[in-house]
């Protein structure tokens, strides 16, 4: 085993904890920031998926002549 194993484990979770306080520490303005960027990326992917994947499902199930 690497001498240098255990020493980026322990650097890990410290990392780990470090982000969780960070996380908690926050403010509600910035929490409100946060889930509205969230809300609106997961919005915009689910858009998207709606209007354009059945285009492409359809491309690709024309070019491998599933569907005529």
């Amino acid at each position: 085993m690497c001498p240098a194993f255990p020493r980026l484990w322990l650097a890990i979770i410290c990392l780990i904890i470090i982000l969780v306080y960070i996380e908690y520490d926050r403010e509600p303005v910035e929490l409100m920031y946060r889930y509205s960027l969230l809300i609106s990326v997961a919005a915009m992917a689910i858009y998207t998926g709606y209007v354009f994947m059945p285009q492409h499902i359809m491309a690709i199930l024309h070019y491998f002549e599933v569907v005529q």
